[in-house]
């Protein structure tokens, strides 16, 4: 099958964030005296949304307080605006081939549960301007993932059916969107999740780097009326 559109998850797919999403969880934490994690345990704290994130990492007896951690996830996302590109960037080969995509006149776009406005600044600062047709984070009216609504809402925009679109992720929440969404689902081992959690969630296919995606996968070159 040729596929005519790619939806990409952000953290961990197309950028190595977990650091500065890390090193911002810390901030907040230690901002309020409560213990901090290794960043190792942001691999499982991150990938539902900053809301979600903030009552993992929070105590107990303060996670359960609705009030508090509205508090901490504004200080929270306070604390990342400063930081998220201290040592944020693309990943080994994710600009080549999207570069290649491009070339091929391939929608992209992005469908993240990262807060909006964050989504914007990385992808504004790391990647060239108009390389993505819609970049979509958590904002009011749209669901999380692994709800579909992101993902069908940008195949309506680009005007594809969602069959024919790849959504490309590196979590269980990924996977899951991409079944819900009735996309293919591809799973990207250079992430923040194991190939076990990837495969035990129904990825269709696996990407050890980025160049294998010309490899297993088959885009459907598009041709623009200037080309034509």
């Amino acid at each position: 099958m040729e596929y005519q559109a790619a939806v990409f998850d952000l953290d961990g797919t197309l950028v190595d964030s977990l650091a500065d999403l890390a090193d911002s969880a810390n901030a907040m934490l230690a901002s309020y005296g409560f213990p901090m994690h290794d960043m190792d345990a942001y691999r499982y704290f991150v990938g539902n949304g900053s809301r979600k994130l903030i009552g993992r990492i929070l105590p107990s007896e303060r996670s359960a307080d609705a009030a508090f951690v509205n508090e901490a996830l504004a200080r929270y996302q306070a604390c990342y605006a400063e930081r998220l590109l201290d040592k944020t960037k693309p990943y080994d080969g994710i600009p080549e081939m999207l570069e290649e995509l491009r070339r091929r006149n391939i929608p992209l776009a992005i469908c993240t549960n990262k807060h909006q406005s964050a989504a914007d600044a990385i992808v504004e600062k790391l990647f060239p301007r108009a390389m993505f047709q819609e970049v979509i984070g958590d904002k009011e009216g749209l669901p999380r993932k692994p709800d579909p609504q992101k993902v069908l809402h940008i195949a309506r925009r680009m005007g594809v059916s969602p069959a024919c679109a790849a959504y490309f992720g590196d979590t269980a929440v990924d996977m899951d969107t991409a079944h819900n969404a009735g996309a293919l689902a591809v799973g990207v081992l250079w992430g923040f999740r194991p190939r076990e959690e990837l495969t035990a969630h129904g990825a269709q296919i696996l990407l050890s780097h980025p160049r294998q995606l010309f490899q297993q996968l088959v885009f459907a070159e598009q041709h623009t009326n200037d080309a034509q």
